[in-house]
């Protein structure tokens, strides 16, 4: 049997050369928005963002009690430590260690007490919160679909949490599952169509082959292919919605080869080398089959978000454990990779509200819970990092625009891309290039049909997809 081969096409843009461009914009952003860190003593080390995430971590189990979050300063390249006020021998810790020291009010035990009294009174569908070290608050948001009593309901348990304690906002969208209107994998159901976007290439724990995609995906359909009237090409072996909302899908073909990395479209691919939890704070990059690449920031963690259900009348899908962040996302973009600049692996697209014309919020299920509860590891057997599709490897192409919806199409596996496939190019054509039958990111002209609530006009078929040739 001639072999498979697969790899995750992201909307024809250039990763990491898209991300090289929109990293200053995202910086200044996030500078707007950093709290200014008070009480510092002495003078913080210059960190990555990952170096961050580790340094965070070390400084919880030092602290203990009086550690209340931290947050990454991407424009000084700092980490910013909250310390419960009343510990100065626990600021002098958190500066020895390299790290801005800032005093606060509210301490994690509380805050994570304000969060258990909101699931307990006020867990309302279309409703979300996280606590925001920023301003040592929790961030409630309401979509426009909490009215009324609901959102009197809603408005009274946040004010009873006290003013220092959590604040509360209005989103313009709806929170929604973006499992529809892409169209990068694909699966049928008695009520039609399901598209979503694979996220990562992993290795299951048995060896085989898989991919990690959103488990509102893998709830909504077991088999899955790589066209939209293709024969399945993989099978969801572990699917959790709601609760978490992760899957994990094995490669029908025990032969397929699946790269740990991002086929970014002419022939270039980004290669992702690890897992990493987020830091509130550091910029990261989304890629997804509707809106292709689009950067932004982490503004939340373990956050708690009240989806409508889809499936009973009324009911409420709550996740828990999520990363919250200011990147756009759209219907169609399921599933589909969250990522640092450095490639490191760090979401799968869940849900959110609002679009990409008008922002919003987005949340991601992260990936280290996700390979730790199937027990799948990132990366793949066989060919895993040996190149990228149709043997092309290197960096992504610097001229790739991530605000370009469609993208360039996909390089076709065994073969290159058309240089000349447009970025803007309505009907999302990708590369020719000998050597198979099915081109990744090829579009279909139309796109789905299915944009509801998305706000998207008709849209290529390419983004987080599988990929493949006979």
């Amino acid at each position: 049997m001639p072999k498979r081969k697969a790899a995750i096409a992201v909307g024809g843009v250039a990763a990491l050369g898209a991300a090289a461009l929109l990293l200053p914009n995202a910086m200044a952003s996030q500078d707007k928005n950093d709290t200014n860190a008070a009480g510092t003593l002495g003078t913080a080390r210059t960190l990555k963002a990952s170096d961050a995430s580790g340094l965070a971590a070390q400084l919880q189990k030092i602290l203990g009690d009086a550690f209340a979050g931290s947050y990454f300063d991407s424009g000084k390249q700092q980490l910013v430590v909250n310390v419960v006020n009343g510990n100065s021998n626990k600021i002098v810790q958190v500066e020895k260690a390299g790290a801005v020291a800032r005093q606060v009010q509210n301490s994690t035990k509380a805050l994570k007490g304000a969060a258990g009294t909101l699931k307990t009174r006020a867990t309302i569908p279309g409703t979300s919160w996280a606590v925001d070290p920023r301003t040592n608050k929790i961030l409630v948001t309401a979509d426009s679909s909490v009215t009324g009593a609901k959102w009197n309901r809603l408005q009274s348990t946040v004010q009873s949490l006290g003013s220092n304690m959590a604040t509360l906002k209005k989103s313009a969208g709806t929170f929604k599952t973006f499992v529809s209107g892409g169209d990068a994998i694909f699966a049928q159901t008695q009520q039609g169509g399901v598209r979503c976007s694979l996220g990562f290439n992993v290795t299951a724990s048995d060896g085989s082959p898989a991919f990690l995609t959103a488990g509102h995906c893998g709830v909504a359909a077991k088999d899955w292919s790589d066209s939209q009237t293709g024969q399945p090409i993989a099978t969801v072996d572990q699917a959790k919605f709601p609760g978490n909302d992760f899957s994990l899908v094995k490669y029908n073909d025990k032969t397929t080869q699946a790269p740990s990395e991002v086929n970014a479209g002419n022939g270039q691919t980004v290669q992702i080398t690890k897992a990493a939890d987020a830091t509130v704070g550091e910029t990261v990059f989304r890629m997804g089959s509707t809106t292709g690449l689009h950067n932004g920031q982490v503004t939340g963690l373990d956050a708690t978000v009240n989806f409508a259900s889809e499936t009973v009348p009324g009911g409420t899908d709550t996740v828990n454990g999520l990363i919250q962040t200011n990147v756009c996302a759209e219907a169609g973009d399921s599933g589909g990779s969250l990522f640092t600049q450095d490639g490191s692996a760090v979401g799968l697209t869940s849900g959110g509200s609002g679009d990409c014309t008008s922002g919003g919020e987005t949340f991601f299920q992260p990936v280290t819970a996700a390979l730790q509860a199937t027990g799948a590891t990132l990366g793949a057997g066989g060919n895993a990092g040996n190149g990228g599709a149709g043997g092309q490897s290197g960096s992504a192409a610097p001229s790739a625009s991530a605000s370009d919806p469609a993208g360039a199409g996909g390089a076709q596996i065994g073969g290159s891309a058309d240089p000349s496939a447009s970025a803007t190019d309505p009907s999302g054509s990708a590369g020719a290039g000998a050597g198979g039958s099915d081109q990744s990111g090829a579009g279909t002209g139309t796109g789905t049909g299915d944009q509801s609530g998305s706000g998207a006009a008709s849209t290529a078929n390419n983004g987080s997809s599988v990929t493949g040739s006979n």
